[in-house]
């Protein structure tokens, strides 16, 4: 289907809403709920407490996940930033979506064809905003390709690209179509991170940090009648590339505490702060809702973008955050890509409740249209979570996860059942050896089984083929 032909489709009546298919819960209110997806930058799968970890705190996320929903085999659209999002907002994972890389420019946006799922949602009577990091646009010469108010959002407030992002006292960030400025003072970098996309702080005044959570608590409050969808894409604990390289400590964060007085270094002390920080202004925001009388109408769910980055100069494995699983960010190994997930939903989700549904990005648009009321896209790659959300029979499980990667030689993998097939140096041959791994008896991925199940392989290398289109910006060559 035509996107335009799709968009006229989403031109349902109210009576879908008191269809039966939404939650009890949705039914009572006779409106379908808020919606707020909160997406880290970098974080590891085992960087909150209620995955494993042992020295950052994250009191916030723990309450979250033991009201609420936490999934064990959850995975991010890529393992970068960019692709991870388009997967995000289209629902097609990167055999199919635009943005399969973190290359800028037009290969970096989404066109006026993609249909987002703020699309979707705002067709369906929502509020829709964009707070913090959007990563699929840009700002080439006076064009803007892939603007968050061009794909959806009534509000946009924070950084259009990913480059820009990786400073965290920008000296502007973007208010829906213009630049507002900040107090900072940005020395500029060498290109590519010079010129408007990056620089590194030498005055620093405003957190980016500190006024997304701020303009998302005012957001709620002048929507909380609803129903509104909030994407609040948080920059942290993602490196401070910039002040890296000129100030050799990535991990920027106005304070360090609770961490002050620990006697590591800086970047470390910076990395388990920003964390905490960000956790805390999760609380906030819970406490918002419970504070506007709104909780039991609004879900808020929780993941990253990607796997943990060793990128600020702290020391990995002071915090371990990839946890039992192998590879960090680049990787498709599991540390790569598998990321936390919690859903919390007073009233209609568990509480406590612990999932090992494989589930992906791509399954958000689906799950929100279905809440909303929505017809669901065609020619997506997810399925709807809230069979499993809600606690109700007949949720479909996907046949296969695929990701492909265009750096590093290029790489390929699968999630099959049990089985993970990953495919190095694509680049130099299409048809290298795949390895292969029984995520069951080694989630650690370290035994490659490939020689002795010839026929999951060849299962797995029909996969990798069925699940590729060609992509004029992206090429294995």
């Amino acid at each position: 289907m035509e996107r335009r032909e799709f968009m006229k489709s989403l031109g349902y009546g109210a009576a879908v809403l008191s269809s039966g298919m939404l939650p009890v819960s949705c039914r009572k209110t006779r409106r379908p709920p808020n919606i707020i997806y909160i997406l880290a930058d970098d974080l590891g799968y085992e960087d909150l407490g209620c995955y494993g970890q042992k020295i950052i705190e994250t009191p916030s996320l723990d309450r979250m996940a033991g009201e609420g929903m936490r999934f064990t085999q959850h995975y991010a659209g890529s393992t970068v930033c960019a692709p991870s999002r388009c997967v995000l907002m289209t629902g097609r994972h990167t055999g199919h979506c635009r943005v399969r890389g973190n290359a800028g420019g037009e290969a970096q946006a989404l066109s006026d064809e993609d249909v987002t799922a703020a699309e979707v949602l705002k067709k369906a009577g929502y509020a829709t905003a964009l707070i913090g990091k959007w990563g699929l646009g840009d700002d080439l010469d006076g064009a803007r390709p892939g603007l968050p108010t061009r794909q959806g959002f009534d509000f946009f407030y924070g950084y259009l690209n990913q480059v820009h992002a990786h400073n965290y006292y920008p000296e502007f960030l973007w208010r829906n179509t213009s630049k507002e400025k900040l107090r900072n003072k940005v020395q500029r970098v060498e290109e590519p991170y010079g010129a408007f996309r990056g620089g590194a702080a030498v005055e620093r005044v405003d957190y980016s940090h500190d006024l997304f959570a701020k303009e998302a608590l005012a957001w709620i409050e002048q929507n909380r009648r609803g129903p509104f969808f909030l994407y609040l894409a948080l920059t942290i604990p993602h490196a401070n590339n910039e002040a890296n390289r000129l100030f050799g400590n990535g991990a920027e964060v106005p304070d360090y505490d609770p961490y002050s007085d620990r006697d590591w270094p800086d970047p470390d002390k910076g990395q388990a702060a920003m964390i905490t920080r960000m956790d805390r202004d999760i609380g906030r925001i819970l406490e918002k809702l419970e504070e506007l009388g709104i909780a039991e109408n609004t879900l808020v769910m929780f993941s990253s973008d990607n796997g943990p980055h060793n990128e600020s100069r702290h020391n990995p494995e002071r915090f371990a955050p990839s946890g039992p699983l192998r590879g960090i960010k680049r990787d498709l190994y599991e540390g790569g890509i598998r990321v936390p997930f919690i859903a919390w939903w007073p009233g209609t989700v568990a509480a406590g409740s612990v999932s090992g549904h494989i589930s992906g990005f791509q399954d958000m648009l689906p799950t929100w249209a279905e809440l909303a009321g929505a017809p669901m896209a065609e020619g997506i790659d997810g399925l709807s979570l809230v069979p499993e959300l809600t606690g109700r029979s007949g949720q479909e499980d996907h046949p296969y996860l695929y990701w492909e990667f265009y750096e590093q030689g290029g790489k390929q993998a699968v999630r099959w059942g049990k089985w993970k097939g990953v495919r190095l140096d694509v680049k130099a041959d299409r048809n290298s050896p795949l390895e292969l791994y029984d995520l069951d008896e080694d989630v650690g991925e370290t035994r490659n089984i490939a020689e002795t199940h010839p026929e999951i392989i060849h299962k797995i290398e029909n996969i990798m083929r069925e699940a590729h289109t060609p992509s004029p910006f992206f090429l294995f060559e």
